[in-house]
């Protein structure tokens, strides 16, 4: 089982993290709260369209990915039964947006870094963001992956166009081949 991972949401239980940034961004720039449900909502289809939704400047990007990478890496666990999957796993490789120096830290601060065999980080590394899918087809040809596991529809689109099968994590609403809400036995019965 050669596995393609998305990080945030997929691996670790980061939008805790990334809501309350969200929060702190839209009251720096609208000097108001909002919905988080809602909020979580957008989040959960990209940062930048809950930016765009909210009428958040992309002055705040910085501010945001600083707040964000700062809670993540303060309290953002891993999801639980993650390690036992990448255990059993041939290989595991990761695309996020977030800094590679930022994932490293988080996977190291887990005990996770050994479980994987390369992380792309598309800005560090050269590559479009997600959903184009150059850093999928790339670590596609190199490692000839099995399956892609993401929480949004951007995580999933680019899988598909590289050929690979998809899971959806804890995400109904976008299109995959496996739906799987906890990282449990169903995931070894599910991607086989």
């Amino acid at each position: 089982m050669k596995l393609l991972w998305d990080l945030d949401g997929t691996i670790f239980d980061t939008y805790p993290a990334i809501l309350n940034s969200f929060i702190a961004v839209h009251e720096a720039a609208h000097g108001e709260t909002t919905d988080r449900n809602e909020a979580l909502r957008w989040l959960k289809r990209n940062s930048k369209l809950a930016f765009q939704q909210y009428r958040i400047s992309e002055d705040f990007r910085p501010l945001f990915t600083e707040l964000d990478h700062k809670q993540s890496e303060a309290g953002s666990p891993p999801f639980d039964g993650i390690e036992e999957i990448l255990a059993a796993a041939d290989v595991n490789v990761i695309v996020t947006h977030r800094t590679k120096a930022s994932t490293i830290e988080l996977l190291t601060k887990w005990g996770l870094i050994d479980f994987f065999d390369e992380i792309v980080s598309p800005e560090d590394d050269g590559f479009p963001r997600k959903p184009d899918a150059a850093a999928y087809h790339y670590l596609n040809e190199k490692y000839d992956l099995d399956w892609a596991i993401g929480d949004r529809s951007l995580d999933l689109i680019p899988a598909r166009e590289a050929g690979l099968k998809t899971v959806s994590f804890q995400n109904a609403d976008i299109e995959a081949d496996v739906y799987l809400d906890a990282y449990d036995e169903t995931f070894f019965e599910k991607v086989k």
